[in-house]
């Protein structure tokens, strides 16, 4: 892949993955709306770049998000016993809410890939993105909770939101935001466990593509790594983006998301169809 394309799709990636709209459902939809396809997530060619992709991704987050996987890796070793406490609780909800998406990733896995060649599927679920975000902005719970009001069963509730977004065009961030709304939380801190749950399951992801990586022998080149450069850089400004968003607009703020999906989902629908 060239370097310009390499950087629309590193800079695609760094939003979307973020934003409450679907990264996954865009890769399925892109391709063969631009008559790109060097650009499909499911060619071995495309392997080294969804690989650093991906960990320039969670790599941005880690850094936005620093205070709290520092309290995380220091849990064990903080001298005071309420801070310590704190840090283990946050420690625990973020790994109650991970597991259900690792154990629905592990034993989908096939079953769910094979809805990646359907442009189509994922226009129809981007739309279904949309729907679920202007529903939830209307069915949510008032968010006056932070995020220390969650429960190790709240943090599993969420985790099992998180399993929706194994589907194209359902949004990773957007499912687990949603559950956040649902049981109480504002949106600011709704949006802040949705992307602390994200960075290990992003991570993991590019992770998980390495020994594919190996297999094919396939290598990382420098336009690959100049794309993971922009992915990241690409994701910091979303998340500041979003976390500034959300803190500023507690009434409705995943509507322009909504709108955006269902909009982009039935256009894409009738490209398709051209």
């Amino acid at each position: 892949m060239g370097l310009i394309s390499t950087i629309i799709v590193a800079i695609i990636q760094g939003i979307t993955e973020l934003f409450p709209i679907s990264s996954l459902g865009h890769a399925v939809v892109l391709p063969p709306l631009m008559r790109l396809s060097e650009m499909d997530i499911t060619s071995e060619a495309f392997l080294p770049l969804l690989v650093v992709l991906h960990l320039g991704t969670a790599i941005a987050l880690l850094i936005y998000f620093w205070r709290d996987w520092l309290a995380i890796a220091t849990a064990f070793f903080d001298r005071d016993p309420e801070k310590r406490r704190e840090q283990l609780r946050l420690l625990l909800l973020v790994v109650v809410g991970t597991v259900p998406a690792v154990i629905a990733g592990f034993l989908l896995e096939r079953h769910v890939r094979a809805m990646f060649g359907s442009a189509y599927l994922a226009a129809f679920f981007l739309i279904v993105n949309g729907v679920l975000l202007f529903a939830v902005e209307r069915l949510k719970q008032e968010g006056r909770n932070p995020m220390s009001a969650l429960t190790l069963k709240d943090a599993a509730i969420i985790g099992i939101w998180q399993c929706l977004a194994l589907i194209p065009g359902i949004s990773r961030s957007g499912a687990t935001i949603a559950g956040g709304l649902l049981l109480g939380l504002r949106h600011e801190a709704a949006t802040r466990f949705s992307l602390l749950l994200a960075t290990p399951i992003i991570f993991g992801a590019g992770v998980l593509e390495v020994p594919k990586l190996v297999k094919s022998g396939g290598h990382v080149t420098g336009v690959a790594l100049i794309g993971g450069v922009v992915a990241g850089l690409t994701a910091f400004v979303a998340t500041a983006i979003l976390m500034r968003w959300m803190k500023s607009h507690e009434f409705k703020a995943l509507d322009p998301f909504a709108y955006y999906c269902i909009g982009f989902g039935v256009l894409s629908l009738i490209l398709l169809a051209i």
